[in-house]
């Protein structure tokens, strides 16, 4: 199975995971990031709209659900939010997605695994040039031994450049996980 499958597109690989493979294994995305269904990550995002959360996690479940012979995850872990950007928000969307997702799917869901380290400025918020910059060395790994040897899933709303989820996934491998695969509700579509 190719290790950039995004939404629908099984078997895609796009040109940027041909010239610079991402540190992660898998993407699995329920939508596109378009319009109306952007409009709703927003909501949940900046309106507080948290019942949202659990349908995006069945949406998330019924992508996975779509894939036979997909392997599940060991364990799922949102992607943190700097300090700051909680307290702003009150709430992180990824956590508040991945728990019923873990739920549904049957796994472990360990909201503290990773740990943002840096605050850095939103991506959304930052060019698309230097978004890997910003999130470089931004991640720490709280309990390396839940880590070692196994399938790290992380959970976040939105995949726009996959940079924070690279990175992350990129320090989950630092510390000896075997796999790690995204599972967001919308993901940009990329480039082809």
């Amino acid at each position: 199975m190719d290790p950039r499958l995004r939404g629908d597109d099984v078997g895609h690989i796009c040109g940027t995971c041909l010239r610079d493979p991402p540190a992660f294994d898998a993407t699995i995305a329920a939508v596109d990031y378009a319009i109306p269904l952007d409009q709703l990550v927003l909501q949940l995002k900046f309106g507080a709209r948290l019942a949202l959360a659990p349908w995006f996690a069945r949406q998330i479940r019924d992508a996975v659900l779509a894939r036979p012979g997909l392997p599940l995850p060991d364990l799922l872990c949102p992607v943190p939010l700097g300090p700051g950007r909680l307290v702003e928000r009150g709430f992180n969307q990824a956590l508040e997605i991945a728990r019923p997702l873990a739920a549904a799917l049957g796994v472990a869901c360990h909201p503290a695994l990773a740990l943002r380290t840096l605050d850095t400025p939103a991506q959304s918020g930052v060019a698309p040039s230097v978004r890997a910059r910003n999130v470089r060395g931004a991640f720490a790994v709280e309990d390396p031994d839940l880590v070692e040897g196994r399938h790290v899933g992380l959970v976040d709303d939105v995949m726009t450049s996959g940079h924070t989820l690279g990175e992350l996934a990129a320090t989950f491998k630092r510390f000896g996980a075997a796999r790690v695969t995204n599972f967001v509700f919308a993901r940009t579509p990329p480039n082809r």
